[in-house]
């Protein structure tokens, strides 16, 4: 299954930027590896998209960093459980800017 997000804010710029869409497609957890891109909830941020730093394969978690400097991220939130991913981004459209 896909689904169509509008991004908000600048945590993966300059890769991925305010107000560009992207595909996010369901994968099963063992399919991240580092540097994918993903889409998640969070209990107190929301919806959030990052990089994958790591994944922890026994624990259920992955590690997430973003590339802005100033990215709210796993240096201070933690690791993300499983349960919390929505998907991997598999296309990144422009947004008009």
């Amino acid at each position: 299954m896909c689904r169509v997000i509008k991004v908000t804010g600048d945590s993966l710029s300059p890769i991925i930027e305010e107000g560009d869409f992207v595909l996010v497609l369901k994968i099963p957890f063992f399919f991240l590896h580092r540097g994918d891109i993903i889409v998640f909830r969070h209990n107190t941020y929301g919806l959030m998209i990052k990089m994958v730093e790591a994944v922890s394969r026994d624990e259920g978690t992955v590690f997430v960093i973003g590339t802005h400097p100033f990215s709210t991220d796993s240096r201070s939130f933690g690791p993300v459980p499983k349960r919390n991913i929505i998907g991997k981004v598999i296309l990144r459209i422009r947004g008009r800017g």
